[in-house]
C-alpha cells in the first residue's frame, strides 16, 4: 500500500498471523497464530481491515479498523480497535502512518469519521490522538456478552 523510508505499510495476510502473534504478545494480547490467520481471512469478508507495517523485517506495527452504519451521520463511521508499535521502533513515526493510512481505506469505504478506542488511563495514546488530529468525544463502557464464571 505505502512505502516510505524502509517502512512498507500493507494489508494484513494469513502468513502474518505468527509475527502477529508476537507483537500482540508484547501488549499482554496472547492469540494463537491459527486462530489470528483465520481472523484476518475472516476480516476480509467484513467491514472491516487489519494493516502492518514493516521495517527492514519483523513487523513493527498493526492497526485494525472496522466500520459501521450510524444515525447520527449519513456516511459509516470508521473505528480503530488496535493501534499497537514493536516496543523498540515506538516514536519513529510508524503509529502516525499507520493511523494516516486508516483514515485513507476509511475514506475509501466511504465513511465520514474516524473514531479511536483508547483506554482512560492511556495518557500517552490520549496525547498521540490530539497531536494526530482526534478531538475527545466522550467515554466507553463494554459488557460482555458471555457469561462470567
Amino acid at each position: 500500500m505505502t512505502s516510505r523510508y524502509g517502512l512498507e505499510i500493507r494489508a494484513a495476510t494469513a502468513s502474518d498471523a505468527p509475527g502477529l502473534a508476537t507483537l500482540l504478545a508484547t501488549a499482554g494480547h496472547v492469540t494463537d497464530a491459527r486462530v489470528l490467520a483465520e481472523l484476518i481471512v475472516a476480516s476480509r469478508q467484513a467491514s472491516s481491515t487489519a494493516l502492518v507495517a514493516l521495517q527492514w523485517g519483523p513487523l513493527s506495527g498493526l492497526v485494525v479498523m472496522h466500520w459501521y452504519p450510524t444515525l447520527r451521520a449519513p456516511r459509516p463511521t470508521a473505528q480503530i480497535t488496535t493501534l499497537l508499535v514493536n516496543a523498540e521502533e515506538r516514536r519513529q513515526g510508524i503509529a502516525r502512518i499507520l493511523v494516516k493510512t486508516a483514515a485513507q481505506a476509511a475514506r475509501v469505504a466511504g465513511c465520514g469519521d474516524l473514531e479511536i478506542l483508547a483506554r482512560p488511563d492511556a495518557a500517552s495514546l490520549d496525547a498521540f490522538c490530539r497531536a494526530t488530529g482526534f478531538a475527545e468525544a466522550g467515554r466507553m463502557f463494554v459488557r460482555s456478552l458471555r457469561k462470567q464464571g
